[in-house]
C-alpha cells in the first residue's frame, strides 16, 4: 500500500536530540537549519588596484560557493535555510541594492577575472530567487500554495522592491521566467496586490519629486499658495552640476525600473491606471524633459565626456517613458479591443479619450507618435469598429501634425496616415526604434546598426526631405544642435543632417558616441556651408539649344560626328565625289518627272483631281453657296432627288487653248506691263513731264528758250541731286574765308 504524499508543511520528522534522545520536529523548524554564514555582496573595486581586485574575487568566491551550496539541499533543507537564515536574506538583499544596472556611471574597465566572478554571482543570485518563488518543485517536494504564499509574505522572502529590482537586474532574457515568478507570487498571495497598490503613490512621488527639484509646479499645487521662499529655489540651470548629475540619474533608474516591471508582468498596468499614473506621467514628461534637456545642452561642464553621459541618458529616460505610456495604453485599450467582446465600445472610447487629452502636451504626443503612430492604432480601430466617428479621428490626427508642427520637427518619412498594422504586440519589445535612435545593449544603450540603421538613414541624393524643409525649420534643427556641440562648423552639421533625413536627435547620438558614417567621419568639422553659384546653364539661352550637340541638355552625343580639324581619313577628293546626298534627293525630284497639261473627262465619270492645286475649283463653292437658299422642312429629306451639276474647270473645257507651261518672253512681259502703265496714267488724267535738254546747240549758234530754262532748273535742282548742294556749300565756306577766292 502507497503512502500517501503530503505537502511539506504538514511533514514530521524525526532527528536525534543532545540528550541522545529522538525528538520530532515538523520539516520547517528553525532547529533544522545549517549553521553558515553568507557574506554580503560588495561591488567591484573602482580604483582597479591588485589588492582590491584580490579581495573582490576572494569575497565574490565565497557568495559564489555558498550560494550553490545552497541550491544543491534538498526540498527541506532549502526552505528551512531560506526561512530561517537571516544571513542568506541580508546577501541576496545586497546583491539587489549594489548590483550594476547597466546605467550607472561606468568606471575603469575591468579584468576578465572579474567579470566572470560577476557573472558567476549574477546566475546563482537568480537560480536562487527562481527557487524561492516555485511553491512545486515536483509530485513529491511541493508546498501548500496558500501557506507558500503565508511563508514569502510574512517572511518578506518578496516585496514590491525586490520585485522591481528583480526585473531590472534579471529581465533582458529571462523574460518568460520573470513573468511565470511573478505571476506565482501575485496567485498564491493576493496580499502583494493591495502592496502594490499602495506603493504607485511613492513611484508617482518620485515625478513630484524632480519637478520640485527643478524649480517646477508639481501637480496639484496650484490650489496651494506659493511659499515666500518659493522664488529662490535651485532650477535645472542654476543648481550645482553634482545635483544635476543625481537628478538626470535618479529619472533615468526610476524610468528603467518602471518600465521594466510593466513590461514582464502586464497585469500590473491595472493597478497603476488605478492612480491616473498615464496622465500623470504625460504631464510630467511635459513639464520635465524640455527643462531638463535645456539644462543638460546649455550648461557647461568641465568634463566633456559627463556632459554626453547625461545626454544618453536623457535620451534614455525618454524612451522608457514613451514605452510605458504605450504599455498602459496597449494593456488597459489595445489589448481588450484586439480580443473582441462586448465592451469593444467602451475601451474604444476610453483609448480616444486618452489620445484626446495627450493634443495639449506637444513634445509627449511628438515623441509617442514617431515611436508608436496614433494613426495605426485609429487604423485599428477602424477595423474592429467601422462605425466610429470619421470627424473624431480626423481631429486627433490632426492635433498629432499640429504637435509636430509646434516643436519645430518634421515626421520621419515612414510615417504615414494610413499604415495597418494588424495587432499592437509586443509592447515596448517589439523592437520599434525610439524617438532618439537609441535601443538597448549590455550596456544600457546603443545606436541602430546595420540593417536597423536603414529605417533612420535615407538613400544618398533624395533630397525630398530636404525639399519639405523651410528655411526656418532648417536653422531651428541647427541651432538645437550648436547648443550642444557649439564647436562644429555649420557645413559639417548640414552634411549631417541631410545624411540622417534631418533627425537633430540622430545626428547628436551619433556625433557623441563617434559612430558617423565613414563619409562623414572623414569630413573637416569645422567647415562653413557652400554658398550655392546661380544656375547660369539653366538660365541662358542659345540659338544650339537642344541641337544634337548640345551637351548641357544631353546625356549622349554621337561623338564620331565631332572630330578636330581635318577629318581622317578622308582626303578632298573623296569629299567632292561623295554623291549620297544627290542620290538621296533623286527619288524625291523623280516625283515631278510627268507633266499633265490636260485631262478629258468622260460625261457623267466621276473624277477626283489629285494633281496640282486648282483654285478656280474651290472658287466655284466660294461664290455659289450650295443649300444656302434651300427651304427648311422636308426639302433637307428630298434633298437626294435634286440633281448636282459639276463645275467645269477651264482645264476641263474643249474649246479653251491649253495653258503654257513655260516661261514667256521678258520683252514681251515689259511691252505689257508698260501699257498697263499707260493705260492706268490715261485713266487718271496724268500727263508726263516733257523731257527737256541741256545740251542745246553748239556754242555761238544760241539757245532756244527751252534750253535757257532747263538749264536754270537744272542749276536750282542740282542741291536735291547727286552733288548734294556741292555748290551751295563751296559758296558758304568761300564767304567765311575757308577758300581762298
Amino acid at each position: 500500500m502507497a503512502c500517501a504524499i503530503v505537502p511539506l508543511d504538514e511533514q514530521q520528522v524525526t532527528e536525534p536530540s543532545v540528550v541522545g534522545k529522538d525528538r520530532t520536529l515538523p520539516a520547517l523548524h528553525p532547529d533544522r537549519k545549517e549553521e553558515r554564514c553568507f557574506v554580503p555582496y560588495k561591488p567591484p573595486p573602482e580604483d582597479g588596484s591588485p589588492a582590491q581586485v584580490e579581495e573582490f574575487l576572494e569575497h565574490a568566491k565565497f557568495i559564489t560557493e555558498d550560494l550553490e551550496w545552497l541550491l544543491a539541499l534538498p526540498h527541506d533543507k532549502f526552505w528551512c535555510q531560506v526561512v530561517f537564515d537571516e544571513t542568506l536574506q541580508k546577501c541576496l538583499d545586497s546583491y539587489l541594492r549594489h548590483a550594476s544596472r547597466g546605467l550607472d556611471p561606468a568606471g575603469l574597465p575591468c579584468s576578465p577575472a572579474v567579470a566572470e566572478a560577476q557573472r558567476h554571482i549574477h546566475r546563482a543570485v537568480f537560480m536562487t530567487f527562481l527557487r524561492m518563488a516555485t511553491h512545486k518543485e515536483s509530485k513529491e517536494n511541493f508546498l501548500t500554495p496558500s501557506v507558500f504564499g503565508e511563508i514569502i509574505y510574512e517572511n518578506f522572502l518578496f516585496d514590491i522592491p525586490k520585485i522591481l529590482d528583480l526585473c531590472v537586474l534579471f529581465g533582458k532574457g529571462n523574460t518568460q521566467l520573470l513573468h511565470k515568478m511573478i505571476e506565482n507570487i501575485f496567485t498564491q498571495q493576493p496580499g502583494y496586490y493591495s502592496d502594490l497598490d499602495e506603493a504607485v503613490p511613492s513611484v508617482l512621488q518620485v515625478f513630484d519629486t524632480i519637478l520640485d527639484k527643478c524649480g517646477l509646479q508639481c501637480e496639484g499645487a496650484a490650489m496651494e499658495p506659493m511659499k515666500l521662499s518659493a522664488n529662490g529655489r535651485p532650477t535645472a540651470m542654476t543648481m550645482s552640476q553634482q545635483d544635476l548629475l543625481d537628478l538626470v540619474l535618479y529619472l533615468c533608474d526610476s524610468t528603467t525600473t518602471i518600465h521594466a516591471f510593466l513590461d514582464i508582468y502586464p497585469p500590473a498596468c491595472s493597478t497603476f491606471q488605478s492612480h491616473n499614473f498615464l496622465s500623470r506621467l504625460v504631464s510630467f514628461y511635459e513639464s520635465a524633459v524640455p527643462d531638463i534637456e535645456k539644462a543638460v545642452r546649455k550648461r557647461n561642464f568641465t568634463d566633456k565626456s559627463l556632459k554626453e553621459d547625461l545626454w544618453k541618458r536623457m535620451c534614455h529616460s525618454c524612451k522608457r517613458m514613451v514605452e510605458v505610456a504605450h504599455l498602459l495604453l496597449q494593456h488597459s485599450c489595445l489589448q481588450p479591443i484586439l480580443e473582441g467582446g462586448d465592451n469593444i465600445q467602451t475601451f474604444a472610447e476610453e483609448l480616444l479619450q486618452h489620445f484626446t487629452s495627450f493634443l495639449p502636451e506637444k513634445r509627449f504626443l511628438s515623441d509617442y507618435d514617431e515611436q508608436f503612430p496614433i494613426a495605426d492604432d485609429i487604423s485599428l480601430l477602424q477595423q474592429a469598429l467601422p462605425l466610429i466617428d470619421e470627424t473624431r479621428t480626423s481631429y486627433l490626427l490632426q492635433g498629432v501634425q499640429s504637435a509636430w508642427d509646434s516643436v519645430g520637427r518634421r515626421r520621419p518619412r515612414g510615417h504615414t496616415q494610413t499604415h495597418g498594422r494588424p495587432a499592437a504586440q509586443g509592447g515596448a519589445a517589439g523592437g520599434r526604434a525610439s524617438p532618439l535612435g537609441l535601443r538597448e545593449s549590455g550596456e544600457g544603450w546603443e545606436t541602430p546598426r546595420g540593417a536597423e540603421a536603414s529605417q533612420y538613414t535615407p538613400h544618398k541624393g533624395n533630397n525630398g526631405a530636404a525639399g519639405s524643409l523651410g528655411a526656418g525649420e532648417l536653422e531651428s534643427l541647427l541651432s538645437s544642435i550648436r547648443e550642444l556641440l557649439p564647436d562644429l562648423g555649420e557645413g559639417f552639421l548640414l552634411a549631417c543632417l541631410q545624411e540622417y533625413d534631418y533627425s537633430s536627435e540622430l545626428v547628436i547620438n551619433n556625433i557623441l558616441e563617434d559612430r558617423l558614417a565613414p563619409g562623414l567621419d572623414q569630413l573637416d568639422r569645422a567647415i562653413a556651408p557652400k554658398e550655392e553659384l546661380p544656375p547660369v546653364l539653366s538660365e541662358r539661352s542659345n540659338v544650339f539649344d537642344d541641337d544634337e550637340f548640345d551637351v548641357f541638355h544631353r546625356d549622349k552625343v554621337d561623338m564620331s560626328r565631332i572630330w578636330k580639324g581635318r577629318r581622317k581619313g578622308e582626303s578632298a577628293q573623296e569629299v567632292l565625289g561623295d554623291k549620297q546626298h544627290i542620290d538621296a534627293q533623286r527619288d524625291r525630284y523623280r516625283a515631278y518627272e510627268n507633266v499633265v497639261d490636260e485631262v478629258m473627262v468622260e460625261p457623267g465619270a466621276v473624277y477626283t483631281l489629285d494633281g496640282d492645286y486648282d483654285d478656280e475649283y474651290d472658287d466655284t463653292y466660294d461664290v455659289n453657296q450650295v443649300g444656302a437658299n434651300d427651304l427648311d422642312g422636308d426639302s433637307l429629306l428630298s434633298r437626294s432627288e435634286r440633281i448636282f451639276f459639276f463645275p467645269l474647270t477651264k482645264n476641263q473645257n474643249p474649246n479653251h487653248a491649253p495653258r503654257d507651261q513655260f516661261c514667256q518672253d521678258p520683252a514681251l512681259l515689259r511691252e505689257r506691263a508698260e501699257a498697263r502703265r499707260a493705260a492706268f496714267h490715261q485713266k487718271k488724267g496724268f500727263r508726263p513731264e516733257p523731257a527737256g535738254s541741256v545740251v542745246g546747240k553748239p556754242k555761238g549758234q544760241g539757245q532756244t528758250q527751252e534750253t535757257l530754262q532747263d538749264r536754270r532748273k537744272k542749276e536750282a535742282s542740282k542741291g536735291r541731286g547727286a552733288n548734294h548742294n556741292r555748290r551751295n556749300m563751296a559758296d558758304r565756306k568761300r564767304n567765311k574765308g575757308m577758300i581762298p577766292s
